[in-house]
């Protein structure tokens, strides 16, 4: 969770699939204001493979393709825009929003940061690392994320909860290269973007079984919003 929170439990996930997919969709039409075709748009290319691995409708993938290169005539806006601040008992959290409407997400934010503590620009930000991630899992039998992550040009690498997988993390100009360097060592790269990651991230063992379930809905309501993109928690483990 230090680097990106997500739901560790089904139920929560239950309705993660379309909000993903509306999460996806967003990526996607910003990626295709530079060009709807993948092959020479690397961010693009990058999202549409995530896409393709989480199945996204090819009908629902085409049409934000072509949503976000104007070919379709409508108008595409979305703005950028991070929250900081605290969940319950000062776990800081870096919260990344895709958003058509400030007016609309200013509040709701103010609204769900109630039960922690919603902090001005800056105020938790210097406790992150801005960096690109990128989730890999193992090709070939073996494969050593270590020397993978040296030989690809990548800053550093965590081990993923699975056997074969790892997050191999890199300087934000690099994450396209990294990426594209990844196979050639054994890895086949699942999702790739910028993120943040925490620098001191608080120990759970430091909370309470019940602390770390407020501070769990806490993040799982933020998550649940429509024009959240992405959820840094600075949280170990």
């Amino acid at each position: 969770m230090g680097a990106q929170w997500k739901a560790k439990h089904k139920d929560l996930a239950a309705n993660a699939k379309g909000r993903l997919f509306g999460k996806l969709a967003k990526e996607i039409m910003i990626a295709a204001r530079s060009g709807a075709d993948p092959a020479s748009n690397a961010r693009l290319r990058l999202v549409v493979e995530q896409a393709r691995k989480v199945s996204m409708p090819k009908d629902t993938l085409e049409r934000a393709i072509k949503k976000g290169a104007g070919l379709t005539g409508e108008a595409v806006h979305f703005e950028h825009v991070i929250y900081e601040g605290f969940a319950p008992h000062r776990v800081p959290v870096m919260v990344e929003c895709l958003t058509d409407n400030v007016n609309r997400t200013a509040p709701e934010m103010r609204v769900l940061f109630r039960k922690g503590q919603l902090g001005a620009s800056g105020s938790v930000a210097w406790d992150f690392d801005h960096l690109g991630m990128i989730e890999g899992e193992a090709t070939v039998a073996g494969a050593d994320p270590e020397l993978a992550a040296i030989e690809a040009g990548a800053q550093d690498f965590e081990r993923g909860e699975e056997d074969g997988t790892a997050t191999f993390l890199t300087d934000p100009a690099d994450l396209d290269l990294v990426s594209r360097a990844l196979p050639a060592q054994g890895f086949q790269v699942v999702s790739a973007k910028l993120g943040y990651k925490a620098k001191n991230p608080i120990d759970p063992a430091s909370l309470s079984a019940a602390q770390l379930e407020e501070v769990e809905a806490f993040l799982a309501a933020i998550d649940a919003n429509d024009d959240v993109q992405n959820v840094y928690a600075g949280l170990a483990g």
